[in-house]
């Protein structure tokens, strides 16, 4: 076969080979993420279910037991991802959630704060380098043109998880009765952690490490993407001088300033999800109404389902337009006002209304962010670079529930907590303007395609060298 033809050829082979991609892994992938989202944020359904007033815990000791997790998690993020490039992905990411899937298990039986701090902390320890290990795993088998795709197909199980991890664990909380006779709370850990173990254990057959490996590819397919993705990583070793080691990752002021962009989202994600079912639960005082536990999870779910739809679309725009700043910074600004704003409504419904333009906002920024880092970074200074953004961008994670709860108790409500809120999701906003303008990321880079329905583009390496862009460093 002449080079005409296997140019001729590359379309077809391309979206075959993107759309079993996305049939056989992703899904996979997301249950994963599905998993690991309900279990960190489980406590939050717990709190007003019974676990608060079983432990006597004030709103600061729950804000810190719910974000102590992140210590632990921060502790060994950078490190787990590093050895996730060492050892393999299908090895790594299986382990990780066996970890996890245990110590969730254990919180089953805790019995005061003290113990849900020790708990909380193992379970960071645990699911330390999983999300970033996912990222880098799907980054790893698919070229940079098809990732903001891939990405969001993935990040759809993180609203997807509220949606029905929200109705679950109520239902759990209802049953405990029918089995071992558990507090509601309680069998809702159990409910929620046998799941990791199960999944995990399949992840080690179920998963492969790279193209060659799947043999549910064909040899065509095989070929087409590891070539992809060797020019890829080729083109992007050339723009950056060679520097593909972790060290670069950590000297690299693009790195840095995408962390602390990733920080605000957090923060806003989190005090969201740990604190929205406690807001919710106020509703019963202010409407005179009485909700039973399946009923609370309903109406936690409603922001996200919206979410999950606007993503998918505010994704689909970005890859039909190229990823501008505005994809990123726009979501940020409307999650900065909307926040805050939500307590200020005069009902439960309007104030549902508004907290629903904040998770959209989040969700439909997040897909499109993590399409930045693996545009200047391979190797390993991807897998320390990806992680290290999320590490500085989960230290949100420990602070947004601990000063939301420390701040309430000081205040007596939730005002000057989601105005801090707001302003840290502004900061980021602001960032993302100022480091697009400084031309050292320029999102304006790759059409993606769709990668399932429409033909896909011959990859070339001056396209791929656009894709990796940066000129310089932030500094």
């Amino acid at each position: 076969m002449d080079q005409n033809q296997n140019t001729a050829e590359a379309p077809s082979v391309a979206r075959s080979a993107i759309r079993k991609v996305s049939i056989r892994l992703v899904p996979f992938v997301a249950l994963m993420f599905f998993i690991n989202y309900l279990d960190r944020t489980a406590i939050g359904f717990a709190a007003p279910n019974g676990m608060n007033e079983d432990l006597a815990l004030s709103a600061a000791q729950f804000g810190f037991a719910s974000g102590v997790f992140f210590i632990g998690y921060i502790l060994l993020e950078v490190p787990s991802n590093l050895a996730l490039h060492k050892f393999g992905a299908r090895r790594w990411l299986s382990r990780i959630m066996v970890s996890w899937g245990i110590v969730a298990l254990l919180f089953t039986w805790v019995q005061n704060f003290e113990q849900l701090v020790v708990l909380r902390f193992l379970l960071g320890v645990a699911e330390a380098g999983f999300f970033p290990g996912a990222i880098l795993f799907l980054s790893l088998w698919v070229p940079a043109q098809y990732r903001g795709r891939i990405l969001m197909l993935f990040y759809l199980a993180q609203p997807l998880t509220t949606v029905i991890g929200a109705p679950l664990a109520g239902w759990l909380i209802q049953q405990h009765e029918v089995f071992f006779g558990l507090e509601g709370w309680r069998f809702m850990f159990f409910g929620v952690a046998i799941p990791a173990i199960i999944v995990g254990i399949i992840a080690w057959f179920y998963l492969k490490d790279k193209p060659a490996d799947a043999k549910w590819l064909t040899r065509e397919e095989q070929v087409w993407l590891t070539d992809a993705l060797d020019r890829e990583k080729a083109a992007t070793q050339k723009k950056e001088q060679g520097h593909v080691s972790a060290r670069f990752a950590f000297k690299s002021g693009r790195v840095w300033v995408l962390s602390f962009i990733y920080f605000g989202f957090i923060y806003g994600l989190y005090a969201l999800a740990f604190f929205l079912p406690t807001i919710i639960e106020g509703f019963q005082t202010q409407t005179g109404q009485t909700f039973d536990t399946l009923q609370k999870g309903l109406i936690t779910a409603i922001p996200y389902l919206p979410a999950a739809i606007v993503m998918y679309f505010w994704s689909r725009d970005a890859s039909k337009r190229g990823l501008k700043t505005w994809h990123i910074a726009g979501p940020a600004i409307a999650g900065a006002i909307s926040i805050p704003l939500a307590l200020f409504m005069g009902s439960p419904a309007a104030t549902i209304a508004v907290i629903t333009v904040t998770a959209c906002a989040i969700f439909a920024a997040l897909p499109n962010f993590w399409t930045l880092p693996t545009r200047f970074l391979t190797g390993a200074a991807a897998a320390a670079g990806v992680a290290l953004i999320n590490t500085i961008g989960n230290l949100a994670g420990f602070s947004a529930p601990f000063v939301t709860g420390f701040v309430h108790d000081w205040t007596g409500g939730y005002e000057v907590p989601m105005f801090i809120v707001g302003l840290v999701m502004l900061v980021s906003a602001v960032l993302m303007v100022l480091l697009a303008r400084s031309n050292r990321i320029n999102p304006v880079t790759v059409d993606e395609t769709d990668a399932v329905t429409d033909a896909a583009p011959a990859v070339d390496a001056d396209a791929l060298r656009t894709a990796a862009d940066p000129r310089g460093d932030v500094r």
